[in-house]
């Protein structure tokens, strides 16, 4: 499995960003995404693209509209394979530890 789209594409602080209104208000339009940054339709349009490549974003055409919808899978898969199995073992007991001496919860 290539990851490496995925990271690109979570790279970018304005394509997170994407993602989360997209997990909040799935089915977004072209115009709702628009709201979301500082940036022209054709530089959201450049970043939906990306997301799309990596798989993070689906689209589907109803009428003369193109809804965009998150897909959390590759997240999911990067996840299990990068982060789920460093929270185990004694990488999870010294994480742990800082937060205590740090005195965090």
């Amino acid at each position: 499995m290539d990851d490496d789209p995925v990271f690109k594409a979570l790279a970018d602080p304005t394509r997170r960003a994407l993602l989360d209104h997209l997990f909040e208000h799935d089915g977004a339009r072209l115009t709702d995404l628009e709201s979301i940054g500082e940036m022209t339709r054709f530089g959201i349009m450049k970043h939906l693209r990306v997301l799309e490549e990596a798989g993070l974003v689906t689209t589907r055409r109803v009428g003369r509209e193109k809804l965009h919808f998150l897909n959390p899978v590759p997240i999911r898969l990067i996840h299990d394979r990068w982060i789920d199995k460093y929270r185990a073992g004694p990488t999870a007991m010294l994480a742990d530890l800082k937060h205590e001496l740090e005195g965090r919860p």
